[in-house]
């Protein structure tokens, strides 16, 4: 069956993955259950052939990068545009699955009560953290990486590898590794029974998705961008040292 003539929820229940596709359309699958995905699109005056493309591409996804090959500014790159990704798509799109949980159809009360409190305050906090490690670890990084170059304030520069050091930064960093203890625990690790609502089955599996994100993203900072920011560090050291060592 081809997917225009699929229903939302025979479409949501066979790839989570098409409610945040569908979303992305103003299309929140929960109002939809029963249309296909033609009479929706006819609805809303939606490009159906755009909308059926889009819900096909999540099928192709792009090959893992060599970021251990990558110069560190690179790697900056990467982590910023998944910060983005995180700021601008994850946490809004689960933030509105959240926020329109129903528990007079869905059931389950007590936990979505606690989500609805807890999640916007983890936003809240994973938001400022993300803020926080681009404008003091990551405006490190590129200071060290411009200097490395021969591009540096010399009084800046002694100034700034006073103040942060590379290995005090990646022991703050350890200490926000696992934001999502708490909803973790709200949600008893996302167990859900087999006759859990949709909306609710959509959401934990959205929740699993985002911590494993998290995870694969503090590893690329904790096994990749951390050991090049030490090895900079330590050239610009040398680098420092000798320049001194001939004044």
């Amino acid at each position: 069956m081809r997917l225009v003539a699929k229903k939302i929820n025979e479409l949501v229940t066979e790839n989570y993955v098409y409610a945040a596709v569908l979303h992305y359309f103003g299309i929140e699958f929960y109002n939809y259950s029963d249309d296909t995905l033609a009479q929706v699109c006819k609805a809303r005056n939606l490009n159906v052939e755009k909308v059926v493309s889009s819900l096909e591409a999540i099928h192709h996804q792009p090959k893992e990068l060599p970021l251990n090959t990558y110069p560190a500014d690179l790697v900056i790159e990467y982590l910023r545009h998944a910060h983005y990704v995180f700021i601008n798509e994850k946490l809004p799109y689960m933030a509105s699955l959240i926020e329109n949980l129903d528990p007079q159809t869905i059931g389950n009360a007590h936990t979505i009560r606690d989500l609805q409190l807890l999640f916007p305050l983890f936003a809240e906090d994973f938001i400022h953290h993300i803020h926080e490690e681009e404008d003091t670890f990551f405006r490190y990084v590129m200071l060290l990486m411009g200097a490395s170059q021969g591009h540096y304030n010399a009084s800046k520069l002694h100034y700034e590898m006073e103040k942060n050091q590379v290995h005090l930064l990646a022991i703050e960093h350890d200490t926000h590794d696992d934001e999502m203890k708490g909803i973790r625990d709200i949600t008893n690790n996302y167990y859900l029974d087999h006759n859990a609502h949709l909306h609710l089955r959509v959401l934990f599996m959205e929740l699993q998705a985002l911590e494993k994100d998290l995870q694969v993203h503090a590893k690329i900072e904790n096994q990749i961008l951390f050991p090049k920011a030490l090895q900079l560090e330590l050239k610009v050291k040398q680098m420092l040292k000798k320049r001194h060592h001939y004044n």
